[in-house]
């Protein structure tokens, strides 16, 4: 039995019976069924019904925004943005899945040749509750638009979503099977990934969790694209604009109650301007109001579990043991957890060298712009960055040097359709999201014509 617990009190509001063995494989089968069919239907088609998609979004939003907050706990107005960007990714791909997809015609000595790009079939989305509508759409919107047809295994706090975007899909009209949500535990994603229907899997979650997919995709030759955790730098250099630095810091690393890969999560300031970055941080973080996430004043709701807010508190102590400063917040109860701000953090420290998962702000100080970059790049994730000054020919220069899948000079690190996004070493490989999104689970057929 998967159960969603809301977070703010642990209230129990939904019970939801797992898939038996031989309902798992009638789904397997029916998503089999439905890519013979769907392969053949025209791009235009598919972009056709990815807009009534984005119509249904919007149409029931608020109803979409409430399931969100109650099963994983984020302020409804978070919850109604991430709604809206499900939608908009829904129209990006629709205006441009037919350039993406068209064949690419290659000058050789052949009278004719060309790549077209074909889908391969039935593909697993392994996905997390922190974003549990935006991390699905962004997976299933260029999947399907390929051809493929998609099965999703959700995050077991969130089934309730889970079921709510199959109803969306099924609502605009796409045919059955194309997209269904399998209610099944962790530990029955290696006979999904195993079967011969499946053909790949796009997995965002932890580092733990993508090795051991990644494993079961390359020990049966499947094509897998992870996107995993991230610490992500943020890098403050003197002539920073610091009004709109501080700002920024404290929705980046606060937002979705700290709850976000991308999130800025260790704060590098030069030393020139550290003492007033971090006066004007501390003041704005403490400021925040955590609690009710159904309350309009809030700013920031609980943690999806309590398990987690117990995480971040060994966090934080371990650093604070090892000479960290804890300048405000920090307390916890339940899954509520108070934003809270580290100084003097350094390698060595939880703060510095693991992912924190949640409203906990880590400052560490650089004498250079080079010790800036060499910190910046220790550490075992890279998936995104940003980059704060005025000299924007130096941001970018330095953005370059930034071990990351993306950099961001003087803006929120943030997911975009027109972008690429995914990270290196231990954040993961491949990419979502632009072009180079659609492209990640088609076939690249080459056909020459002497």
């Amino acid at each position: 039995m998967l159960k969603s617990i809301h977070p703010y009190d642990q209230a129990v509001i939904g019970e939801f019976p797992l898939l038996s063995a031989a309902a798992l494989q009638e789904k397997l089968d029916r998503s089999s069924q439905a890519f013979r069919h769907w392969k053949k239907t025209s791009v235009e088609y598919r972009c056709e019904l990815m807009l009534k998609v984005a119509a249904l979004l919007r149409q029931n939003k608020e109803e979409y925004a409430s399931a969100i907050t109650w099963e994983m706990g984020k302020i409804l107005s978070e919850s109604l943005i991430e709604v809206e960007k499900s939608a908009k990714g829904c129209e990006y791909y629709a205006a441009n899945a037919g350039k993406f997809l068209a064949d690419e015609i290659i000058q050789t000595e052949s009278r004719r040749a060309l790549v077209a790009y074909q889908p391969i079939g039935t593909v697993l989305a392994v996905m997390p509750w922190n974003f549990p509508f935006w991390q699905v759409f962004r997976f299933a919107i260029p999947a399907l638009l390929a051809g493929n047809v998609g099965v999703l295994k959700h995050a077991s706090n969130v089934t309730k979503c889970a079921i709510i975007i199959e109803g969306i899909f099924r609502e605009a009209g796409f045919p059955e099977g194309v997209f269904q949500s399998l209610l099944i535990d962790s530990d029955m994603v290696r006979t999904v990934l195993e079967s011969d229907i499946v053909q790949g899997v796009a997995l965002t979650g932890s580092e733990k969790a993508g090795a051991k997919v990644a494993a079961i995709a390359g020990a049966n030759i499947k094509k897998s694209v992870l996107e995993l955790g991230g610490s992500d730098p943020f890098i403050v250099l003197p002539d920073a604009d610091l009004d709109l630095t501080v700002r920024i810091a404290t929705q980046s690393r606060m937002q979705n109650a700290g709850q976000s890969c991308i999130s800025a999560k260790r704060f590098i300031v030069l030393e020139s301007i550290k003492d007033e970055f971090l006066d004007r941080f501390q003041k704005s973080i403490a400021a925040l109001k955590q609690g009710n996430p159904f309350h309009a004043h809030m700013t920031t709701g609980p943690l999806a579990r309590v398990d987690l807010a117990e995480e971040l508190a060994r966090q934080l102590e371990g650093s604070v043991k090892k000479g960290a400063r804890l300048l405000t917040g920090g307390t916890h109860s339940g899954a509520s957890f108070q934003p809270a701000l580290l100084d003097n953090v350094k390698p060595g420290m939880p703060a510095f060298d693991e992912e924190t998962f949640g409203p906990l702000a880590a400052v560490i100080t650089a004498r250079t712009e080079e010790e800036a970059i060499t910190l910046a790049n220790s550490s075992r994730y890279g998936l995104g960055a940003s980059i704060w000054t005025r000299d924007l020919e130096k941001g970018e220069r330095l953005a370059r040097e930034v071990e990351s899948g993306s950099v961001f000079i003087n803006a929120l690190m943030k997911s975009d359709p027109r972008l690429p996004f995914g990270g290196v070493k231990k954040s993961g490989y491949g990419r979502e999201l632009s072009e180079l999104g659609i492209h990640e689970f088609v076939n690249a057929k080459s056909i020459s014509i002497a």
